[in-house]
């Protein structure tokens, strides 16, 4: 074989490879959406931190694909809703499930 078809073999081949390691997989979270979820997630827990009415520090805030999941204890049925209210007013919110629950009056 020649030189030159070595190298567009070389080339051909290299380009196959690239292209198979560049891709991602349709379940991958791509780098740009994983900071998002982390901007929004950092955003929710600043807002939950600010309302006077929260102030809890048992709320733990997880997103995926703008996707809010609120899970912990409150104390009271109006601080869950409260919290609900401000996670879903976040820019870049898709929804808020929650998962809260709220503390019974016996726990002290």
């Amino acid at each position: 074989m020649t030189k030159p078809h070595h190298t567009f073999k070389f080339l051909a081949l290299s380009a196959l490879v690239f292209s198979l390691g560049a891709s991602v997989p349709a379940f991958a979270e791509s780098t740009g959406q994983y900071i998002d979820d982390a901007t929004i997630t950092a955003k929710v827990k600043e807002s939950i931190l600010a309302d006077s009415q929260l102030k809890v520090l048992q709320v733990k805030v997880d997103t995926s694909h703008g996707v809010v999941t609120l899970s912990g204890a409150v104390d009271t049925q109006a601080q869950e809703a409260e919290a609900l209210k401000v996670a879903s007013h976040i820019n870049g919110v898709v929804s808020v499930t929650d998962k809260l629950s709220v503390k019974s009056a016996d726990a002290d």
